[in-house]
C-alpha cells in the first residue's frame, strides 16, 4: 500500500494552524498537484472538497475528498470519494513549545491491476506531495496564510 507521512513543526499557535489546515481550500497555495479546489460548506465532518488534480501529461484529474473526522485542533481526516485513487489523507496537530507539529499522511489502498501497474508513481507522488509540507509552514510562519 503507497504511503507517506511527513512532520513539520510550524511557529505558529496551534489553533491558527489547524484553522489553516483544516479547510482544504487552502491546499491549492501549498500543494503543487492541486489545479483547482472549492468546498461545499465549512470544515465539518461531512464536508466535500472538489477538487481537480494534476494527473499523467498535466491533465485534470478528479479527486474530490470529504471530511470523515474533525477533532478541532488535533485532527482532520480526509477519504477520497472520487477519481482513480481514493487516498486518506490525515493532519494531526500536537502543540509544542516551538508551535504547532504538524503531521501529514497520505495513504491509498489499490488492489489488482492498479496495485500492479500504478503503485510505482503513486508511492513517488504520495512522497512528494507529503514534502509540500515545507511550503505550508513557509506560509503560515510568514503571515501571508
Amino acid at each position: 500500500m503507497p504511503a507517506a507521512s511527513r512532520t513539520v513543526t510550524i511557529a505558529r499557535p496551534v489553533d491558527e494552524v489547524f484553522a489553516f489546515f483544516a479547510d482544504s481550500t487552502n491546499s491549492a497555495r501549498w500543494r503543487t498537484g492541486v489545479k483547482q479546489i472549492a468546498a461545499e460548506g465549512p470544515p465539518a465532518v461531512g464536508t466535500v472538497y472538489r477538487q481537480t488534480v494534476s494527473g499523467p501529461g498535466g491533465r485534470g484529474i478528479p479527486a474530490d475528498v470529504q471530511i470523515t473526522e474533525y477533532i478541532p485542533n488535533e485532527k482532520v481526516v480526509l477519504n477520497g470519494i472520487a477519481g482513480p485513487l481514493r487516498p486518506t489523507v490525515t493532519y494531526a496537530f500536537t502543540p509544542v513549545a516551538e508551535g504547532t507539529a504538524v503531521t501529514f499522511s497520505l495513504a491509498a489502498e489499490l488492489s489488482g491491476l492498479k496495485k500492479l501497474l500504478m503503485n510505482g508513481p503513486v508511492q513517488k507522488t504520495m512522497t512528494a506531495e507529503v514534502s509540500g509540507l515545507d511550503r505550508a509552514k513557509a506560509l503560515l510562519e510568514s503571515g501571508t496564510a
